[in-house]
């Protein structure tokens, strides 16, 4: 599974044997990325894809310095879960 961000559509994608699986999109606002929504492909839910492309997206994010507005429940979920990505939200800009 590979994560990567599309700067074009506004979202990190997850990619499954080259084939798009799911995404979270997103608004920047400067450093600021404030997820809206996230699909995952329903061919490959219960799988572990959206915890992956979750995971990926916040290393990315971690590593550019950026900071999130979970508004995406997904998202906001998956950080409740994983506390150890609690530092990079920000409250809306």
């Amino acid at each position: 599974m590979l994560v990567e961000d599309d700067p074009a559509k506004h979202r990190y994608e997850i990619l499954v044997d080259d084939a798009l699986a799911g995404f979270t999109a997103y608004l920047l606002r400067g450093e600021v990325l404030v997820f809206t929504h996230t699909e995952v492909d329903p061919g490959y839910q219960n799988m572990g894809v959206g915890s992956a492309l979750m995971r990926g997206t916040l290393d990315q994010v971690r590593a550019q310095g950026g900071r999130v507005v979970p508004q995406c429940p997904f998202m906001a979920a998956f950080i409740e879960r994983h506390p150890e990505y609690a530092d990079l939200v920000t409250s809306p800009v």
